[in-house]
């Protein structure tokens, strides 16, 4: 079965950190970009960052550069979003997805096109 499964999504306070997981099954993750993506209540979804193994390339949005980091470990199967110095606004439920291609291009306009997980909560209050 082809999916992408979040986890690692908790109750955190303001300046901690967490590390959420995107576990492909059904298909090789580095044969394709994967995006990490937000959707908090009432707000549309965005783009949060992307890693392309073709070229190793990264991407992140203004919101989490500095805080966000990105990585894959192809033995796993699996790309990992690091979150440091989390902050209330970025409460969401947190999703990742791909679009089959090796373009992170996607990743700045999220669609039902795009395949996606189930989403993970993350919840940054005191």
């Amino acid at each position: 079965q082809v999916q992408l499964v979040e986890s690692g999504g908790d109750l955190v306070q303001p300046g901690g950190s967490l590390r959420l997981s995107c576990a492909a099954s059904g298909f090789t993750l580095d044969l394709y970009a994967i995006g990490w993506f937000r959707q908090a209540p009432g707000k549309e979804r965005e783009g949060v960052s992307c890693i392309s193994s073709g070229d190793g390339s990264t991407y992140y949005s203004d919101s989490v550069k500095g805080r966000f980091a990105i990585s894959q470990d192809n033995a796993k199967n699996t790309v990992y979003l690091q979150m440091n110095s989390l902050k209330p606004e970025d409460t969401a439920v947190y999703y990742c997805a791909t679009d089959w291609t090796l373009s992170c291009s996607f990743y700045y306009t999220p669609s039902r096109r795009h395949f996606w997980g189930q989403g993970t909560q993350v919840t940054v209050s005191s």
